[in-house]
């Protein structure tokens, strides 16, 4: 039986190691395509990212793809070029998970997945394929 009286929300640790297992689960066909792209994991999106996605507050945004995707020509980098980036905001998903029926590990792997998904410029279902995989 867990001990919820004693249990914390997942750190930011935590979360990368959700992340890096939730990577690791995804078809090994679609993870040689994203060589190169950096998973980062942050509690919020910072404020110029809020301003410019929208977002009415910091909980609005689950996740983030920075780049230039592969479906824009972002198979190879320019000098001077970031490379593509996936952020996971750790406590908009907390706050995503505690509304909705679904695990925590589920929950990581969708937002990683359709993240990842801008990055191939995939549709819905190519994701939705891709997640089912993972299970």
């Amino acid at each position: 039986m867990t001990d919820w009286a004693s249990l914390h929300a997942p750190s930011l640790a935590t979360f990368e190691t959700l992340a890096e297992a939730a990577y690791a689960r995804l078809p090994e066909e679609f993870r040689a395509l994203c060589e190169g792209v950096v998973i980062r994991v942050e509690d919020f999106p910072d404020d110029e990212t809020l301003t410019e996605m929208e977002c009415e507050t910091p909980f609005d945004l689950l996740g983030l793809f920075r780049g230039i995707g592969l479906a824009q020509g972002g198979a190879t980098m320019q000098t001077g070029q970031f490379p593509n980036m996936v952020w996971l905001y750790r406590r908009p998903i907390l706050d995503y998970w505690a509304e909705h029926e679904e695990s925590l590990g589920h929950l990581v792997t969708h937002v990683l997945v359709h993240e990842i998904g801008h990055h191939f410029g995939l549709s819905d279902e190519d994701m939705e394929a891709i997640e089912a995989a993972a299970s």
